[in-house]
Order: structure tokens, then sequence, then C-alpha cells
């Protein structure tokens, strides 16, 4: 039976995230972006903060993606949203049945996700989309503390090499037990936990991969039928034996 989600601990813990100053090069990047403006967003406020997880309190399925774009989630204040990465990705959660509406365009536009929360190891827009070490050590404890928060998790889909080693980090840091040998990271690798989750992995949404047919449409929807099955499956515990 699903359990149900503490949505006041998830709401304080998005109002730490948002109120977060501890990374200087972030700070002054997501600001100075937010002062800025990109041209064709000139009339806009820009969002300029730490940006927290969207979705669906009660999902099955985690994506962990890398940090926010300078001029969409950090323009926006909603990952994923308002940019290529995003248009891509919610088309694919639309398509599976897993989001309301196949666009993203601003927060408040509809857009509601079942069964799907999203996040990242960054909360802040990075210089070059790239964090360093040390940001990314000082933001995990957001992320463990927000998947923590999920209690009805069953698959995590890691979205590029980043957002891969931080879920096996979160996981570790978190009681799993992690298998001795690890594939490495690779468009649909996969990692079944002892706890009976699933970890998938694919190559991240970004422009540089979906324009130039690194990632394509039907490769991504397959990562996600692949993680719609293992949650029908843990959901059902005579098809679980069955799972492969």
């Amino acid at each position: 039976m699903p359990r149900k989600p503490s949505l006041k601990r998830l709401e304080i813990l998005q109002r730490e995230i948002v109120a977060c100053r501890a990374c200087p090069r972030l700070v002054r990047y997501r600001e100075r972006v937010a002062r800025e403006k990109r041209r064709a967003y000139r009339d806009q406020v820009y969002w300029g903060r730490p940006v927290p997880g969207f979705g669906d309190p009660a999902a099955e399925l985690a994506i962990v993606g890398l940090a926010p774009a300078a001029h969409g989630a950090n323009r926006t204040g909603r990952m994923f949203t308002g940019d290529r990465s995003g248009e891509f990705l919610y088309a694919a959660l639309y398509r599976a049945g897993l989001a309301s509406q196949p666009t993203s365009v601003r927060r408040g536009d509809g857009l509601t996700l079942s069964r799907v929360f999203i996040t990242a190891p960054c909360r802040c827009a990075p210089p070059d989309n790239w964090p360093l070490p040390i940001e990314l050590r000082r933001c995990a404890p957001f992320l463990s503390r927000e998947l923590s928060l999920l209690p009805n998790l069953k698959v995590f889909l890691a979205l590029g090499a980043v957002g891969f080693r931080a879920t096996l980090e979160f996981l570790a840091r978190n009681g799993e037990t992690l298998p001795v040998s690890l594939p490495a990271f690779g468009h649909g690798a996969e990692v079944r936990l002892q706890s009976g989750r699933l970890l998938l992995a694919s190559y991240h949404v970004s422009q540089q991969n979906t324009q130039t047919g690194r990632l394509t449409p039907a490769m991504f929807d397959a990562v996600i039928e692949r993680a719609k099955r293992w949650m029908a499956a843990a959901a059902s515990p005579s098809l679980s034996s069955g799972e492969s």
C-alpha cells in the first residue's frame, strides 16, 4: 500500500533550498544572469535562486538531473522548465502518461506530474552548466533529504554521469546495499538494489545530446518504459519474481 508523504516536511525543505547561499560562485552567477537576462526574456522577472524539486510527492519514479539551466529553471523557478531540455523531457513524460501536458513553459502553466518527481544534485545554475565538486558536496544533503521524503520511490532515473554518481552516493548514505560490481555510466545501464528498487541511467536530455542524435526520443521512451515496467512489477508481488 502506498505510504503518505509528509507534505509539511517537503514544504519546509523547499523553503530551505530556495534560501540557500552556501556557494559564493553559484550565488554570484545565478544572480548576475537574473539581472542581465537573455534578450528574448528581457521583460521577464528571473527566479535567480536555488530551485527545489518538482512533482508528485507520492512519486514512484525520481528523475535526477544535473542543475538548473541559466535561462531555463534559473529563470522560471521550476526544474526543466522554459528550455529545450525540458521540452524533450516533458514531451516524453506526457507520451508515457506521467505528465498532464507535453510542454513546460513557466510555473503555474498547469503542468502536473503523476508518479514522478524531478530533482537535481545541484540547485543553482552553474557557469558552463558544470558545478564544482565542493558545490555538489554542499548541495548533497538537500538531495538526500528530498529523496528520503518520497516514501514510495521504486525507480531512480539518473540523467547523465553526475546524476548517476549523485544517486549512487545518496543510496549508499541512506543504507542501501549496493552491488559489489557496479556498471559504468552509460545509456540504459541499470543497478538492481537489494531493497527491490532500481537505478536506471540515461544520457542527459541536454540539447548537446538531443540535437546531435546521441539521445533520441525513441531511446528515452525505452528507458521510461523500463521504469514503468519495474514500477508495475514492484506494485504486484505476483509479477515481481518474473521481472526482467
